[in-house]
C-alpha cells in the first residue's frame, strides 16, 4: 500500500484524501474478510442471473457492488438511523431530518450535499458509543428494516459470481460497519465502506479520510485489486449512480443497475450494460460488454485506527 505519509492535514488535498478514505477502506475491508469467511450462499434470489460471464474458476476476477439503490431498496443510513430512533440514540427533531433525507435520496438520487448532511448527522450520533455496541446492534437492525428491501435481481447477479467461485465485495459510502454486516448476512466476501475513527473501541465522530464516494471509491477498488492480485478488466461493477463512474469505468465489465439519468445516459453512449429492477421487470441489454464490516466490526476499526496513526 502506497505511503501518504508526507501529506500534512494542512495540505491534504481533496485528491489525496480520497486516497486516504480507499486505501483505509481497503485494508479494513480485507481484514474483515479474513477474520469473517462468508458462511453461507444468497438464498431466495427471485430472478435467474444472467451475465455472459462470470467464468468459472477465474480467481483473478471479483466484482463490486455498491449498496444504496442497487443492492438494497433506499439508502441504508437511513435504515440504520431508524434502528437507532428505535433505541433512542436520538430525538424525533433528527429522526425527521433522516425521513427528509431518505425522501431526497429516492427522489433525486445521491447528491453530495445530502450525502454530506446524512454523514455528519451519523457521526455525531455515534460519537462517544462503543464499536461493539454498534456492531450488536447493527446486525439487529438488519433483520428489522434492510433484509426486506434487497433487490432480488441484484442478489442473483452477485450469486452468479460466487458460483463461479469469485469475491463479491460491496463498495458503499455507508459506514463500513453496517456495509460489512450486510455483505456477511448476504453471504458475499466482505465490504468497503467510509471508515468512522474509533480510539479504544469509542467512536471520536471523525473520519479516516472522506466518505467513501465518488473517486474515493474507485481508489479504494483499485487498492483492494493491487492488493488481492485481480485483474481489474476481468472484473465486475454494479451501480445505480452516476457518481460512481469514476468506479464502473475501471473495471472491463460494467453494469448500471437501476441507473439515475445521468448513469443510463453515460451507459448507453459507452455500451455498458444495463439491468433495472424497480418495476419488476429488466431494462433491455444496450450494446455489448465494455471488454469482451461486522463479522469483524471491531477489527475493521482497529485497522483504520492503525493506517490513520501510520500517516500522522
Amino acid at each position: 500500500m502506497a505511503a501518504l505519509g508526507w501529506i500534512t492535514p494542512r495540505r491534504r488535498s481533496a485528491t489525496a484524501r480520497s486516497v486516504l478514505a480507499g486505501e483505509a477502506a481497503a485494508e479494513a475491508a480485507r481484514k474483515t474478510a479474513q477474520e469473517s469467511a462468508a458462511e453461507s450462499a444468497l438464498e431466495g434470489a427471485q430472478e435467474p442471473a444472467e451475465p455472459d460471464f462470470p467464468v468459472v474458476g477465474d480467481v483473478q476476477a471479483a466484482a463490486f457492488f455498491d449498496l444504496d439503490n442497487t443492492v438494497m431498496q433506499g439508502a441504508s443510513l437511513f435504515h440504520f438511523g431508524r434502528g437507532l430512533y428505535k433505541r433512542r440514540f436520538f430525538q424525533k427533531r433528527e429522526l425527521a431530518r433522516f425521513a427528509w433525507q431518505q425522501v431526497w435520496f429516492r427522489l433525486a438520487g445521491e447528491d453530495a450535499e445530502h450525502m454530506q448532511d446524512a454523514r455528519d448527522s451519523a457521526l455525531s450520533i455515534v460519537k462517544g458509543h462503543r464499536v461493539s455496541e454498534l456492531m450488536t446492534i447493527g446486525e439487529e437492525i438488519y433483520d428489522e428494516y434492510m433484509a426486506e428491501r434487497i433487490w432480488p435481481g441484484t442478489r442473483a447477479l452477485a450469486q452468479a459470481h460466487l458460483d463461479a467461485g469469485q469475491k463479491v465485495w460491496l463498495v458503499t459510502a455507508a459506514p463500513v460497519e453496517a456495509a460489512t454486516i450486510i455483505a456477511r448476512r448476504l453471504g458475499l466476501t466482505g465490504a468497503l465502506g467510509t471508515v468512522a475513527e474509533s480510539i479504544g473501541g469509542v467512536y471520536t465522530g471523525k473520519l479516516v479520510g472522506e466518505p467513501l464516494h465518488g473517486p474515493a471509491k474507485a481508489e479504494a477498488v483499485r487498492a483492494l485489486a493491487a492488493a488481492e492480485g485481480l485483474e481489474l478488466d476481468r472484473c465486475a461493477a454494479y451501480s445505480d449512480s452516476a457518481n460512481d463512474i469514476p468506479m464502473l469505468s475501471l473495471v472491463g465489465h460494467p453494469y448500471a443497475v437501476n441507473p439515475d439519468g445521468r448513469l443510463r445516459k453515460h451507459a448507453r453512449e459507452h455500451g455498458w450494460r444495463l439491468r433495472d429492477y424497480r418495476t419488476g421487470r429488466k431494462a433491455a441489454k444496450v450494446g455489448i460488454p465494455a471488454a469482451a464490516g461486522v463479522g469483524a466490526l471491531a477489527g475493521g476499526a482497529a485497522a483504520a485506527i492503525a493506517l490513520h496513526r501510520r500517516r500522522r
